[in-house]
């Protein structure tokens, strides 16, 4: 027998009924985050670079990833709220992470880091955009999963047979898994950067897997929002979501990333 839908009821806690709060979210996001690690030094260390970079590398960019995400969320989704209610933006685990905050922060903190450690181990901006290009959509994949897991972030109304009823919202309806399809999105993504890395190496043009991974993972978060519920009230009647309108200055960054002139000034 086929299904028409799939019920999805799943108890966003890894220990329910326990003292232990702990939820499959926080899991994947360290999983996927040490998946990132571990992809990049593999990557550092085939160029010869210190495993210090790596660590160095990794403490920046994982606390840039958080405040910004946070942030982004706070002030792109309901900034009205939050100015209200400041104290509340340390709340993480209350939920509220935007990976367009990321997107924003991520660059400052390599800009910053390049500058610091710049002639200590011989590197650039753009080397290190690019590197951090093939590892970041794996943390990105596990994100996903774990929204799924929280029950949050799906789509509209479907007839699909892989409709999921999110019962511990209340719905009735079979919606479109959106964590899934931005999910398979990101790790498609990873698996064309690290190919494109590992058959070409230091032979590609600067700044062409960083503009791969802008172009790529925005582009597929636009066309996505189309069949998302608006996350906050004000998207409603909104021809473009917040999303989309926040992920197309990133595509055109990659367009110009990946067509611009050989250089390895920045």
């Amino acid at each position: 027998m086929i299904l028409d839908y799939i019920t999805w009821a799943v108890d966003p806690r890894i220990f329910p009924n326990t003292g232990i709060h702990v939820r499959w979210y926080g899991l994947f996001y360290a999983i996927g985050l040490y998946l990132a690690y571990m992809v990049i030094g593999w990557m550092l260390k085939k160029e010869g670079k210190s495993e210090k970079l790596t660590d160095a590398l990794a403490i920046w960019v994982i606390v840039a990833a958080i405040v910004g995400a946070r942030l982004g969320h706070c002030f792109f989704y309901e900034p009205s709220y939050y100015l209200a209610h400041p104290w509340e933006i340390l709340m993480i685990w209350k939920g509220g992470l935007a990976s367009h905050g990321a997107a924003v922060t991520i660059p400052i903190a390599l800009f910053l880091f390049a500058r610091k450690y710049k002639t200590q181990y011989n590197i650039n901006l753009m080397w290190l955009f690019d590197r951090l290009a093939v590892g970041i959509p794996l943390p990105a994949f596990f994100i996903r999963m774990g929204n799924l897991m929280n029950s949050e972030i799906y789509g509209v109304k479907t007839t699909l047979p892989w409709g999921f009823i999110f019962e511990r919202n209340g719905e009735t309806l079979p919606k479109h898994p959106t964590q899934i399809y931005e999910a398979m999105a990101y790790l498609a993504i990873f698996v064309v950067l690290f190919i494109l890395y590992k058959r070409k190496g230091k032979e590609i043009k600067p700044g062409l897997l960083a503009g791969l991974f802008f172009f790529l993972v925005f582009t597929a978060r636009f066309f996505i929002e189309y069949i998302k519920n608006p996350q906050v009230d004000f998207e409603i009647g909104m021809p473009l979501y917040m999303g989309q309108l926040l992920s197309l200055p990133l595509i055109i960054i990659g367009i110009w990333l990946i067509f611009r002139k050989k250089t390895t000034s920045l």
